[in-house]
């Protein structure tokens, strides 16, 4: 990295003060995560359990009883999990960021208050400074949910449709009842 890309990230974090840190690893966390499901989505992560899935369900003979039924939607289950899996945690992170960025407003507002109480309202170098910490946070909060909420939005309607998808390709075979039909357990009765 250039020595002057360096001093500026520095000033940068410098003028917005310590929350603008907490915003960075945060939305490194977000980041992480999001590009962790793309690379699941994209690199055959998913493609992989849903072969899987479709070969436990093909070498079932029984497709029609209430036990087939609950394990096809044990295998739907299972699918969903692993599609949703860290879209919770996005989805809280993409929530948490403004609230950061409104912490950092509320710490650069109060260094605004403290200048104004020992100094007077005569001092607007130390009053900008401390309109800077309370709006570059506010800022950066709100960029980083916003670049998250997208994605986000984007993994939840893939993994819906995917989820949506695999339970399409598991078939039901439906069963014509019969009520002159001999029943098929003997126990079984009318």
């Amino acid at each position: 990295m250039d020595a002057d890309a360096i001093k500026a990230v520095q000033s940068f974090v410098e003028t917005g003060g310590d929350v603008l840190l907490v915003i960075a690893f945060t939305t490194a966390v977000m980041w992480t995560l999001i590009l962790e499901r793309f690379f699941y989505f994209k690199m055959g992560g998913h493609a992989a359990q849903a072969r899987r899935v479709l070969e436990i369900w093909r070498r079932r003979d029984d497709h029609s009883s209430w036990a087939a039924h609950a394990i096809r939607r044990l295998l739907v289950s299972e699918v969903e999990l692993e599609l949703t899996r860290g879209l919770v945690m996005i989805r809280t992170i993409v929530a948490i960021c403004p609230m950061f960025g409104l912490l950092g407003t509320v710490t650069g507002m109060i260094e605004v208050f403290d200048v104004m109480a020992l100094t007077g309202s005569g001092n607007t170098r130390g009053m900008a400074a401390g309109v800077s910490k309370a709006t570059l946070p506010t800022m950066a909060g709100m960029v980083a949910a916003l670049s998250g909420m997208l994605f986000s939005i984007q993994l939840e309607r893939f993994s819906r449709d995917e989820a949506e998808r695999v339970a399409d390709q598991l078939e039901i075979a439906h069963v014509e009842y019969n009520p002159h039909a001999e029943p098929p357990y003997p126990e079984q009765t009318r």
